[in-house]
């Protein structure tokens, strides 16, 4: 009986450390420099557009499938959007996204990786400084980026995002985004 469970505390050890190595989770965090392309007209007016400084943050796991390549889904909350201008007005429209990027890593070195793939993201606030809610409530974009990992469970990224749905019911308009982030791998 001794016998029987030492090999099952080794088998769940051994499964353990198996699992430890293939998948990690952690949190992330960052900087969003965030903008919309297109053409953006109100009433028949044409406005400029503008970028936004804004933030990310949320979940991320790696699963290392291969020596060199990883999957990384993440769950963020992510805020987008632009500042409008004409000769008149200016406001700002900001859209709070909760974000799902499923990002493929291509380690280039042990510790560099190219990182590409798609986002679907879900509008959960739409804040501006006008009276209408105008934002689509689903966004589907592709990104690409750059990671470094500093050390076995610290890293940071830089990423660059572009909307393939328009973000407005009323305007032409694309979300763009840059986001640099840091996080934590447990």
């Amino acid at each position: 009986m001794k016998k029987i469970i030492l090999a099952a505390v080794l088998f769940i050890a051994t499964s353990a450390a198996v699992q430890a190595q293939f998948l990690q989770v952690g949190v992330k965090a960052g900087v969003n420099f965030a903008s919309q392309t297109g053409d953006a007209y109100m009433q028949d007016v044409a406005f400029d557009k503008d970028g936004i400084t804004s933030f990310h943050a949320g979940l991320v796991a790696e699963l290392k499938l291969l020596d060199r390549f990883s999957v990384q889904p993440e769950l963020l909350y992510s805020t987008q959007g632009a500042t409008y201008k004409n000769a008149i007005n200016e406001f700002k429209n900001e859209l709070g996204y909760i974000s799902i990027p499923v990002m493929a890593k291509f380690y280039l070195t042990d510790s560099f990786s190219l990182e590409v793939g798609p986002q679907a993201s879900f509008l959960v606030s739409e804040r501006n400084e006008f009276d209408v809610k105008d934002a689509e409530t689903f966004e589907f974009g592709l990104n690409a980026g750059l990671g470094f990992k500093i050390t076995k469970n610290f890293f940071i990224q830089g990423r660059y995002g572009l909307g393939l749905t328009e973000a407005s019911k009323n305007a032409d308009v694309k979300n763009s985004t840059v986001q640099l982030s840091a996080g934590f791998l447990f």
